[in-house]
């Protein structure tokens, strides 16, 4: 394995704001981030930064309520979907340790009736926290508009309308999860969360500055990746890699612990696994197959299959 680089010295952070002016530039700038690292860092990105303030807020006092508290809110029938999950129960794929991580997911809100309805359950709201559905209400809304803005620019990038995500994202099985790794031990073993791919078609994070993630580059070099303050970290998921015939890579990435020194300090996260609507057939794009790419992906997949597929995997799903 090569040596340790801030990643900073090789991705540019984007502004989102430089879309408006150059959606083309902005496009080509982000999209070649995508293609070249799976990863872009994207500053401006238009999330309120007061609201994302109470976010990180109710997020700490989410977790600092006691365990049974929090277990009250963990279902196991819904797999871990919506509401609470507790430590250990999460695995990456081929590891051999649990990660060391308890979080809560939240979901789409889905109108009455709707098809999904059955795959995509009601939301679960901490009844001890007044103020915290309406902050991720508006948080969810929120992660749900920066990322069509991305689509826009990918789907530019690809060669195809910039409206072309629309229609496939939407009432999306998309996820936002608050995420707490508690201080670990002086000797705990040196990975937080393991090496691991997401499943969906981009995910955008918040609260990567406290350090530890790292992507796996094409040479088989870790990259640490350090994002400006408040800036948002953006990757590439499984379904992406599918649709655009690996032309954008879903990057193998992970958190390392903290140094000894600052072990004593909690780590929060908030990714937004932003999802396909689940009934969304996943085809190669024809602008990403040709005589060097052949399509990898003869057989088209709807995107819930493939989620229910790569769930059981990882064994959030029996």
């Amino acid at each position: 394995m090569g040596g340790m680089t801030n990643i900073l010295d090789h991705i540019p952070t984007l502004s989102l704001a430089a879309q408006e002016n150059d959606p083309d530039g902005f496009a080509q700038a982000f999209g070649d981030s995508f293609q070249t690292f799976g990863f872009a860092v994207i500053a401006d990105h238009g999330i309120d930064a007061g609201l994302i303030d109470k976010a990180w807020a109710e997020t700490r006092k989410l977790f600092e309520l006691s365990e049974d508290v929090k277990r009250g809110y963990y279902s196991a029938e819904l797999a871990g979907q919506r509401g609470y999950t507790p430590f250990g129960t999460e695995i990456a794929k081929d590891a051999t340790h649990v990660d060391l991580k308890e979080f809560w997911h939240i979901g789409r809100d889905l109108p009455a009736g709707h098809r999904f309805r059955d795959h995509m359950p009601d939301n679960i709201w901490p009844t001890e926290l007044p103020a915290f559905r309406a902050t991720f209400e508006a948080m969810y809304a929120a992660f749900d508009h920066a990322g069509n803005r991305l689509l826009s620019a990918i789907a530019r990038y690809l060669g195809l309308a910039p409206d072309w995500f629309v229609p496939a994202v939407e009432n999306g099985n998309s996820v936002m999860r608050l995420l707490h790794y508690p201080p670990v031990s002086q000797d705990a073993p040196g990975i937080r969360a393991g090496a691991h791919g997401d499943i969906n078609l981009i995910t955008l994070l918040l609260g990567a500055e406290e350090g530890g993630l790292q992507l796996l580059t094409r040479e088989g070099d870790w990259l640490s990746i350090t994002p400006p303050e408040g800036a948002m970290v953006i990757n590439v998921g499984d379904m992406l890699e599918r649709l655009t015939n690996h032309r954008l890579p879903s990057t193998i990435h992970r958190v390392l612990n903290p140094p000894p020194e600052r072990r004593h300090i909690p780590r929060y996260s908030m990714p937004f696994f932003l999802h396909l609507a689940s009934d969304f057939m996943i085809e190669t794009l024809p602008g990403c197959v040709d005589a060097d790419h052949p399509n990898l992906y003869p057989d088209p997949i709807t995107a819930n299959e493939f989620l229910v597929q790569r769930l059981i995997e990882i064994g959030l799903k029996k």
